[in-house]
C-alpha cells in the first residue's frame, strides 16, 4: 500500500478546502411586498416577477 513520504502541511491543507466554505444567500426585496426574495425569481410571497402577476399565491 502506498504511504506519503513526507507530511502535508498545514497550509497545503488547508489550500486544497478553501473551496468547501459557506456562502450566503444574496437575497433583494420585492418592489411590490418589500419581502425578501432570491434575484431573478417569481417572489414567493406575492406571485409577481418585473410587475406582473405570475402565479396565484393562497392567503392563509
Amino acid at each position: 500500500m502506498a504511504l506519503p513520504k513526507k507530511k502535508t502541511s498545514k497550509a497545503r491543507r488547508d489550500k486544497r478546502r478553501s473551496h468547501d466554505k459557506l456562502i450566503s444567500l444574496s437575497l433583494s426585496l420585492c418592489p411590490q411586498c418589500h419581502e425578501p426574495k432570491l434575484p431573478h425569481r417569481v417572489c414567493p410571497h406575492c406571485g409577481q416577477y418585473k410587475g406582473k402577476e405570475i402565479v396565484e399565491v393562497e392567503e392563509v
